[in-house]
């Protein structure tokens, strides 16, 4: 894949989920990317799929330029992005001005996959999490791969509110509501006693360069992500640990305590492991299935990209002792939208 085609692709998937503006940038990138430069040849030297299930260059270089505007160290760019709506020739000068001025900070910048920790893919851990108590009634043991900042671990401070009809904590300032098609999730209500996570680049919402690149790789024209974002950092209490996904999970698959349900989540993060990570890991939990109990449980809760033409993310559950697949839901990357469709 080139990289002209990696952000046409890029334009392409930021139309369909709603952004405008980032595939007008999109555009105006895979148009104008400035190729005799430092940052152009730095791209030109990555091998293998650029876009978004690989490397990731679009979305790269797209949440430094945020970054600039966020930080307000750009002022030409902060007068081209929204609220402002500006004509590609502008937007172009404006990009191409910043790609210029601040290179040294983009070239840094990028060497960092994205980071998108989006809080309202919440509202499918929030029922998936109810499906597993569902079956396994038990205080749960949270493990989240690919936390990144850990918002995504809170999801018990989190409400889900789905035509009216409340799922979560009734005083949460935290409230996810997607569009919602299929039967309700379960009433049943999950307590988290202990939650962990990893990341190979983990990071601190409360550190303000941290959330910087949390909120940066949110898109400029969403603003109710950006504002779950900042509410979500206000609550988070657990600080994600740096390594290696698998790694991590090997050492602490055998110390998920009795008279709790591990429960395993991860959200668009699987994708981005090698097939050969991808293979160890599930060969882990499948392992640590087998010696699974009635009193020890294991739980297994996915959101990621599948093979398949349908739209969004699968949201699978894997549950042991029984080893039963159960496939609840289709969900937006962005979580803008649920098609439940486990019925109890």
């Amino acid at each position: 894949m080139t990289l002209r085609k990696a952000f046409e692709d890029q334009a392409s998937a930021c139309s369909d989920l709603g952004s405008p503006f980032m595939a007008q940038l999109m555009g105006v990138l895979a148009r104008d990317w400035p190729t005799d430069s430092a940052l152009g040849r730095k791209f030109a030297t990555v091998a293998g799929d650029m876009g978004p299930k690989g490397a990731s260059l679009p979305l790269r270089i797209a949440g430094g330029l945020h970054a600039l505007v966020i930080s307000r160290k750009a002022l030409g760019l902060v007068a081209v992005y929204p609220p402002n709506t500006p004509t590609d020739a502008a937007l172009s000068l404006a990009v191409l001005d910043a790609l210029a001025t601040h290179e040294a900070f983009l070239i840094d910048w990028v060497d960092s996959a994205p980071q998108t920790n989006d809080v309202r893919r919440s509202a499918a851990l929030i029922a998936g999490a109810r499906v597993a108590v569902q079956h396994f009634n038990l205080p749960i043991h949270l493990s989240e791969l690919g936390a990144s900042g850990g918002l995504n671990l809170m999801w018990d401070h989190f409400a889900l509110e789905i035509e009216g009809k409340r799922f979560g904590p009734n005083m949460s300032t935290i409230l996810l509501s997607p569009e919602w098609t299929g039967p309700m999730p379960p009433s049943v209500q999950p307590q988290i006693e202990k939650r962990n996570g990893v990341d190979l680049n983990p990071l601190d919402p409360t550190r303000h360069d941290h959330l910087l690149r949390l909120m940066a790789y949110l898109w400029p024209d969403q603003p109710e992500r950006l504002h779950l974002t900042r509410s979500a950092a206000s609550v988070v209490d657990v600080r994600v640990q740096k390594g290696d996904a698998i790694d991590w999970l090997a050492r602490h698959l055998p110390e998920a305590p009795q008279d709790r349900l591990h429960l395993i989540q991860h959200t668009i993060a699987w994708q981005y492991f090698s097939a050969a990570t991808q293979a160890r890991g599930k060969a882990l939990i499948e392992a640590a299935g087998k010696h699974a109990t009635a009193r020890r449980p294991l739980a297994w809760l996915s959101m990621e990209a599948d093979e398949t033409d349908k739209p969004g993310a699968a949201l699978t559950l894997r549950l042991w002792p029984g080893d039963i697949t159960l496939h609840l839901a289709r969900v937006d990357f962005h979580g803008r939208w649920v098609d439940w469709q486990h019925t109890a």
